[in-house]
Order: C-alpha cells, then structure tokens, then sequence
C-alpha cells in the first residue's frame, strides 16, 4: 500500500457516518495525512426529476442550513478544520470526484450497503465513486 497524503472522507450524515469516518481517522493517524469531509446534497429537483409542480427553494434552504450545522458538528468531533469541510451541491458520485481532484486527495472513503444483485445495478454512491475515481477508494462496509 502506497503512502497517502489527503484522505478525503465522504459522509452522509447517518449514524453509520461514524463508522466511516473511523476508518478514514485511523488511516490518517496511519499515514500522518491531511482529512478533508464532503456532504452532498442533491437538489430536489434532480431527486424527483422536476416532477412536482411547487417552489422547492425554501425547503432546500432547510435542507441546506440543517446539513450546515450537522457538517460543522460532525466535522469539528473529528478535528477537520473549517477550510477542509465541503458541503457541496449536485450529484454525490459527481461532485466526490470533482472535490478529490480539486484538493488533490489520493484515498476517497466511503461507506457501502454492500447491495446484491437489482439493487447493486441500479447503483449506490459507493459504487459510483469506485467507478469513477483516478485515485485509490476505500468502500467502508456500514449497516450489516
């Protein structure tokens, strides 16, 4: 295994975050490594295909000030600085690589469902950030 510099750690906020996390801290006391974290949120509109016919603006606002405080809460239990925490809009497969490029991370950590079958084909975001990352991905197994 190759020494990592930048670990960067994707949560969704869940308890199950903790378990990920954990890995993600033991691997950067491991490598003496920078920890950065990223939440995304998909907008609604992406969720539901555009299909509802109502202003969803005040409700992603909601959405947005209650992932803030929970990013900061979690984040700061960790020790990650303010400047290494990314709460970012879009796509989260999408948005993992384009921030684990951005801020040159080497190890993207994630959690996994470990789905089967159907539900492994139709995609999970562990899966989505396997693929398509240009850097090693660590998929944390959660909720088994």
């Amino acid at each position: 295994m190759s020494e990592y510099n930048h670990i960067l750690v994707g949560v969704d906020l869940t308890v199950e975050s903790r378990d990920v996390s954990r890995r993600a801290c033991a691997l950067k006391t491991a490598f003496n490594a920078k920890l950065s974290c990223v939440h995304v949120i998909e907008p609604l509109s992406l969720a539901y295909g555009g299909d509802i016919p109502m202003d969803l603006s005040t409700i992603q606002e909601q959405i947005q000030d209650t992932a803030k405080k929970h990013l900061a809460e979690f984040s700061s239990s960790l020790g990650i600085e303010e400047q290494d925490r990314h709460l970012i809009f879009g796509r989260p497969e999408t948005e993992i690589h384009t921030l684990a490029k951005e801020i040159e991370a080497d190890l993207i950590v994630v959690g996994s469902h470990g789905r089967h079958g159907l539900a492994l084909l139709l995609g999970s975001t562990a899966n989505g950030v396997l693929h398509g990352a240009t850097c090693d991905v660590l998929a944390v197994r959660v909720g088994n």
